[in-house]
């Protein structure tokens, strides 16, 4: 007869599991991922080191999952401005201001979400998260094209260079030790970039 875990024993690896995540997320927004070993994890976490490999095979794999679990956070965060009220140039205007805002609100997360050099899992779950971004920003170009707002392009380039466009002017200001200064006149400065990259109309 195979053996089947209980319901409590289930929902008790789950929590733990959730508890690894949190406290490694917590460790990166605090200081990026060398910030966050396997030791300071499973103390955050308030479980052994070797516990933390029950869950997770290695400590890229955990990372993967917390950039993964950011990268969901932040798409739902810009879907939800996409489906909104406002014309087209508005809610892409509103798309960059928002990532950009939020990246130097949190600037060891998102450096560790864009440039921290990491392992190669790492690497690829974030070239996989700009490619699920740009999806979000083609949504957009898509229909700005439809109702007139922006020039007929194309929707694969367009989006691939407004991630990269704003991904890239984030990385110094949110690097370790960087200083923070003029962030108004910055997020502007990407903002309006992107916008005359579409072709969008600027006032």
């Amino acid at each position: 007869m195979s053996y089947k875990r209980s319901f409590l024993m289930e929902e008790r690896l789950a929590d733990n599991r959730q508890r690894i995540l949190k406290a490694a997320r917590a460790l990166v927004a605090e200081g990026g991922f060398n910030h966050a070993s396997i030791a300071a994890v499973a103390a955050s976490a308030g479980m052994s080191a070797g516990a933390i490999y029950r869950y997770f095979p290695s400590k890229s794999a955990l990372f993967v999952e917390v950039l993964t679990s950011a990268i969901d956070h932040e798409i739902a965060i810009l879907q939800a401005i996409v489906q909104g009220e406002g014309d087209v140039t508005a809610r892409l205007r509103a798309c960059v201001e928002s990532f950009a805002n939020r990246a130097l609100e949190g600037p060891y997360l998102a450096y560790a979400f864009i440039a921290e050099p990491a392992e190669q899992e790492v690497d690829e779950a974030r070239l996989l998260g700009r490619i699920r971004f740009g999806e979000v920003f083609k949504s957009l170009l898509i229909e700005g094209i439809e109702k007139r707002e922006f020039p007929a392009q194309s929707i694969d380039i367009g989006a691939a260079c407004i991630v990269g466009a704003f991904t890239e002017a984030l990385v110094r200001p949110i690097a370790p030790r960087a200083k923070r200064d003029g962030r108004a006149e910055l997020v502007e400065g990407i903002v309006a970039f992107c916008l005359r990259a579409v072709g969008a109309k600027i006032f």
